[in-house]
């Protein structure tokens, strides 16, 4: 069963009660978002393998570590997965960066593909899945499904709330994949918005309605 991480970092969690404020307007929610991002990105990235190099300060040479070269993938679920992407970016600016857009049918309330751009070599690449709510869990599910059957191998989701439902369904589903939060809420309404929440997150980072 994969873990479930969720970070209690006093700035991540100063910063998620003004994501949750509904009087936070659309240009501080972007700001806080891509700031807690980029929080996050700094935990999830803390078991990326070193290697040793030899550097010469101005006084003496030194046996330093740098990053193994290891290669990293984002993939943001549209469209609200694409406000958190630029703070982890800050990060990690190698990362090569895929789009996966997912819809829900209507009728039958599963999610459908309707867009996807992916590095060619996401089998080669540990992946990060980003997407702002882990409600249902049924997108981040069928996310990760598809991004297995391009030939993804390491995977890891990351979502800044997530309901309690949308934390069992993707261990069930895909129980090799790390799941890392900001919080996990109370439940999920009978809308399936996430209770306290944060209201739906596409509309409050791009203005919509």
């Amino acid at each position: 069963m994969g873990n479930v991480y969720v970070f209690d970092h006093p700035l991540i969690q100063h910063k998620l009660t003004f994501i949750r404020d509904k009087h936070t307007g659309t240009k501080e929610f972007r700001e806080l978002v891509d700031e807690v991002s980029a929080l996050m990105a700094y935990e999830i990235t803390r078991d990326m393998p070193l290697r040793e190099v030899e550097v010469e300060t101005p006084v003496a040479k030194a046996k330093c570590k740098v990053l193994e070269g290891k290669k990293l993938g984002l993939v943001p679920i549209l469209r609200a997965g694409l406000g958190m992407v630029d703070g982890i970016l800050k990060l990690i600016p190698a990362a090569k960066v895929g789009h996966l857009g997912l819809y829900r049918d209507p009728e039958t309330l599963e999610p459908v593909q309707y867009y996807s751009k992916m590095p060619s070599d996401i089998g080669e690449r540990e992946l990060i899945v980003i997407d702002p709510m882990l409600a249902t869990g049924g997108s981040a599910s069928a996310g990760i499904r598809i991004l297995k059957e391009m030939g993804a191998k390491q995977i890891k989701l990351m979502c800044l709330i997530a309901a309690p439902e949308g934390v069992h369904r993707v261990q069930k589903d895909h129980p090799d994949v790390d799941i890392y939060v900001a919080a996990i809420d109370e439940k999920l309404d009978e809308k399936s918005y996430i209770i306290p929440g944060l209201g739906d997150a596409g509309d409050r980072l791009f203005g919509t309605k």
